[in-house]
C-alpha cells in the first residue's frame, strides 16, 4: 500500500511537469491548457499563433495566417460564427502598420447582441511585428461576430495599412478558465515539504504524531486603512484576523501632512504605522507626489517655478528621510500616465528626477509605477499596456533600478481574458507586480460587487507574477470610496463574504498524521510559517517550518 506521502509528492511533481510544458501541452480532462506566453519586442518576423491559431485557424491566410487589410475601410478583420456561450476567448494577433512610424491600435468585437469597444491593444510600428494579447467573454452564443482593427490618431485624415499576422482565438469554458487557474495556484504558490523525525541518535522514528498549523501567509493580501482605524479596536481587530499588508488611504499624501506650506504633521500616519508594526503588517508607502493637479495641494498648484522645485525637494527629503526603510514600496509619482502637473511645470524629466532622488534617499524600497486603467480596461489610450511598458522601460534607461508595476484595479465589469493578457506582457519586465487599489464600482449592486470583485482577485492570485494584492475599502462612518466589506458594524456584506472564503480557501486547513516506516510525513502547503508539532511516546517537539517559492520540496530535520 502506498504511504500517505508518496501519494502525495507523487501529484505534486505530476503539477510541477505541467507547469513545465505548459505552453506546448494541453489538460487531457479539464481542457486546453492556457499560454501565458506574451512578446514585448517589436520583431522582424511574427511568431506562430498560439493555440495554432484555436477556432481561427480555418479562416487566415497563408502559412503563418497572415491577412491583409485597410484601416480606412471599415471592414472587419475576421468573421466568426457560432461563438459559445458561457465561455472565455483568449484572443491575439501580430500587427504591423505601413504609412506612419508607429500608432496605437486595438482591436475591437462586435457580434450580433453586444458591443466589446476594445479586446486589446498594441503599439504598431512599421519597421517590425508589435504582438497584440487580449480578448473577451461571452454570457450567451452568438451567431456571428465581426472583429476590427482600428488605429488611434489625432488627424481626421490619417491613412495607413495595417497587416494582422498569426491571429488566434481560443475558446475556454469558464470550468476550463478555473481549471487553470487552480493549476497556477497549485505549482506556483504551494510547496512540498518533508519532515523527518528521528530521535537525538538519528534513528528513524515510525509511527510518530505530527500536527502541522499554518500561522502566517507569505503572499501579501490587504486593504486601504484610513484614520478611522485609530483607537477603533474592533475595527483593528477584525482588520488583523485577515490581512497582512496594508496601505494608507489618504493620511501619507501631501494634501494631508502639508495642508499648509510649512506646516508638516505626522501623527496620524505615525500613529496608522505603529498599528501596522504592533500587528506586522506590511505597508506600502502612498503616495510622495500626484500628478492630477485636483489632488495638489492648493498652495503648491500656484507657486512659481523656482518655489515649487524647493517645495517638491523638501516634500522628498521630509517625508522619505521620516520614513526610510519603513515602507515595502513608494508610490512616488501617482497616475503619471494620465497626467502631467509636474512634468508642465518643471519639465518633461520631473517625474525621472523624482525617482532617482527617492531612491537615492531609501535605497531599500521599490519604486512603484502605480495608474488605474491598465487592467480595468484597454479603451484608456493614456494607459495601455504598451504605453506602461514605454515608461517603465524609459525609467530603466535612465538608471531607475528598484521600479515596480502598481495597477489599482478599479473595476467596473473585469474582463478576465483582458486581465490575464495584460499581466502576460507586464511579466516580461521581471519586476513586482502589485494589484494595489482593488475595488468594484458601486455602479453595481453589492451582489454583483462580490461576484466581480472575485473574479478579479482569482485572476491576481493565480497569476504567477503577481507579488501582492491590496482591496481599497478603508472603512469610513458613512461607507467606502466604492466598495466596503463590511457595514459600520463589522458585519460582512457579500464582497467581504468572498474575501472571507477565499482567504481560507489559500490557506492550508490543518494537518494531522504520523511519520511512515522512515520516519518522514510529507504535505504540500502553501507559502508562509508553519508550527510543527511532534509526539513520540512521552516526547514532545515544537517547531517553525517556512514555505516560501521554489521548485525544490523542502525538507526538515526534526529530533526528538
Amino acid at each position: 500500500m502506498k504511504s500517505l506521502l508518496f501519494v502525495l509528492l507523487s501529484g505534486f511533481f505530476l503539477l510541477l511537469g505541467a507547469t513545465a510544458t505548459a505552453k506546448t501541452t494541453s489538460f487531457s480532462e479539464e481542457g486546453p491548457a492556457y499560454d501565458y506566453s506574451a512578446s514585448i519586442e517589436c520583431k522582424s518576423a511574427p511568431d506562430s499563433p498560439l493555440y495554432n491559431g484555436g477556432v481561427m485557424k480555418n479562416q487566415t491566410l497563408g502559412t503563418r495566417g497572415r491577412r491583409h487589410f485597410k484601416i480606412a475601410m471599415d471592414s472587419p478583420a475576421f468573421t466568426l460564427s457560432n461563438l459559445t456561450g458561457d465561455t472565455i476567448y483568449a484572443f491575439s494577433s501580430w500587427v504591423k502598420i505601413s504609412g506612419a512610424y508607429s500608432a496605437a491600435i486595438k482591436a475591437t468585437l462586435t457580434t450580433d447582441n453586444t458591443t466589446f469597444a476594445c479586446v486589446g491593444t498594441v503599439i504598431a510600428r512599421g519597421a517590425c511585428w508589435s504582438f497584440l494579447k487580449g480578448g473577451f467573454s461571452l454570457d450567451s452564443p452568438s451567431n456571428y461576430a465581426f472583429i476590427y482593427f482600428q488605429a488611434r490618431h489625432n488627424s481626421d485624415d490619417f491613412q495607413m495599412n495595417v497587416s494582422v499576422s498569426s491571429a488566434s482565438l481560443q475558446p475556454f469554458t469558464y470550468q476550463q478558465w478555473n481549471a487553470n487557474q487552480q493549476h497556477m495556484i497549485s505549482t506556483e504558490r504551494k510547496r512540498a515539504a518533508i519532515l523527518h523525525v528521528s530521535d537525538v541518535d538519528g534513528k528513524r522514528l515510525q509511527g510518530a504524531s505530527v500536527a502541522v498549523e499554518q500561522i502566517s501567509r507569505d503572499f501579501p493580501f490587504g486593504s486601504a486603512i484610513a484614520e478611522t482605524i485609530l483607537g477603533n479596536l474592533p475595527y483593528q481587530n477584525w482588520f488583523v484576523e485577515r490581512f497582512n499588508a496594508a496601505v494608507f488611504e489618504n493620511e501619507l499624501k501631501w494634501a494631508a501632512t502639508e495642508p499648509r506650506q510649512g506646516e508638516v504633521n505626522y501623527t496620524i500616519p505615525n500613529q496608522m504605522l505603529e498599528f501596522a508594526r504592533r500587528n506586522q503588517i506590511t505597508v506600502r508607502g502612498h503616495n510622495i507626489f500626484w500628478e492630477d493637479p485636483k489632488y495638489t495641494p492648493p498652495w503648491v498648484r500656484n507657486l512659481p517655478v523656482p518655489e515649487l522645485k524647493t517645495a517638491v525637494s523638501s516634500r522628498i527629503q521630509s517625508l522619505v528621510s521620516h520614513y526610510k526603510n519603513e515602507f515595502v514600496h513608494w508610490d512616488v509619482n501617482n497616475e503619471m500616465l494620465h497626467w502631467d502637473f509636474y512634468e508642465q511645470r518643471l519639465g518633461p524629466n520631473a517625474s525621472l528626477d523624482f525617482f532617482l532622488t527617492v531612491q537615492g534617499s531609501d535605497p531599500l524600497a521599490r519604486l512603484f509605477m502605480n495608474d488605474f486603467n491598465v487592467l480595468e480596461t484597454c479603451d484608456d489610450t493614456k494607459s495601455t499596456v504598451d504605453h506602461y511598458v514605454s515608461r517603465l522601460q524609459e525609467f530603466g534607461a535612465a538608471g531607475v533600478v528598484m521600479d515596480g508595476i502598481g495597477l489599482e484595479g478599479h473595476f467596473s465589469a473585469p474582463n478576465p481574458a483582458l486581465i490575464r493578457a495584460v499581466l502576460d506582457k507586464l511579466a516580461l519586465l521581471d519586476l513586482p507586480i502589485w494589484l494595489t487599489e482593488v475595488d468594484i464600482s458601486k455602479i453595481f449592486d453589492q451582489e454583483m460587487q462580490a461576484k466581480y470583485l472575485e473574479v478579479v482577485l482569482r485572476e491576481g492570485f493565480s497569476h504567477p507574477s503577481v507579488n501582492g494584492i491590496m482591496l481599497w475599502s478603508a472603512l469610513h462612518p458613512k461607507g467606502c470610496y466604492q466598495m466596503c466589506l463590511t457595514d459600520n458594524n463589522l458585519k460582512n456584506l457579500p464582497a467581504g463574504v468572498v474575501v472571507d472564503a477565499l482567504l481560507k480557501e489559500w490557506q492550508t486547513s490543518a494537518i494531522k498524521g504520523k511519520s511512515d516506516d522512515h520516519g518522514a510525513f510529507g504535505f504540500i502547503g502553501f507559502h508562509g510559517q508553519y508550527h510543527v508539532a511532534v509526539s513520540y511516546g512521552n516526547r514532545t517537539a515544537h517547531t517553525t517550518l517556512s514555505l516560501s517559492r521554489g521548485d525544490e520540496t523542502k525538507h526538515q530535520n526534526i529530533q526528538l
